[in-house]
């Protein structure tokens, strides 16, 4: 699977944020302050890497707590229910879970393939970056990436007029139960999922997190930066605005 950095789609080099700040709520927040500050200047085009200590269960924008969450376990093991600004699936994250943000400019090219070209060609471009050592890693669904045909990684994007995001989960040495215990099987699937449970569709890339972030800043030709001040402070009002609020956090799991 080739892996072309000449695309035409993509920025010849984009800033790499390894940053990960001390909340959830903050950590969502900056997803959503770095896709603001692309939309004003597509040359703050930017990769994001963040880890949570703690588990914690995020919603897709649309998703139903009540049908995507086993609650009553999240609030038992104390485990917070948040809600994200994209679509895709619920997740959870945690320990031995890379998260990861591509934040992109949008011009009339990725207007003309639509969500579903940019993706695939996004995801192709991803999973070649991991290729490295992993030959059987594939694309699969919308944008999943699976090695032996379970899956490693999920993926869900947000598109606003000249800018998008697209971010995902990466499990390298996740506890893999806690989907069982707190997750239900989606009301949503893959076709290549076949039914099957958490335990039988989902593993652990046999890698390490250092590995994971040398690969996709190899891959994206990012270059380390330190987040500037103003977008850290626009997260910082996000958070308390929005991701900190009742009305958008489902559950503070007391």
């Amino acid at each position: 699977m080739p892996n072309d950095r000449n695309e035409p789609l993509w920025p010849t080099s984009l800033r790499c944020y390894d940053l990960t700040l001390s909340t959830t709520a903050e950590n969502l927040a900056l997803d959503e302050a770095l896709l603001s500050a692309v939309e004003a200047d597509p040359s703050a085009a930017c990769l994001r890497f963040w880890q949570s200590a703690d588990y914690v269960v995020v919603l897709g924008r649309s998703n139903k707590p009540e049908t995507e969450v086993v609650i009553d376990d999240c609030v038992v093991r104390g485990i917070p229910i948040f809600r994200r600004m994209s679509g895709g699936g619920t997740v959870i994250v945690g320990p031995g879970c890379l998260c990861y943000s591509l934040i992109l400019p949008i011009d009339d090219l990725h207007r003309s393939l639509g969500i579903s070209g940019v993706t695939s060609k996004l995801m192709t471009r991803t999973a070649a970056g991991l290729h490295i050592s992993h030959s059987l890693i594939q694309v699969c669904g919308t944008s999943d990436l699976t090695v032996n045909g379970m899956k490693f990684s999920g993926n869900a994007q947000r598109w606003l007029k000249h800018s998008f995001i697209h971010h995902g989960t990466i499990l390298f040495d996740f506890d893999l139960t806690m989907m069982e215990r707190c997750l239900p099987h989606p009301t949503r699937e893959p076709t290549y999922r076949n039914s099957r449970r958490h335990d039988e569709f989902v593993t652990n890339l046999a890698v390490n997190s250092v590995d994971l972030r040398n690969w996709l800043q190899a891959s994206w030709n990012a270059v380390p930066a330190v987040c500037p001040t103003a977008i850290l402070e626009m997260a910082s009002r996000i958070a308390v605005s929005r991701y900190d609020s009742i009305e958008w956090t489902i559950s503070p799991a007391t």
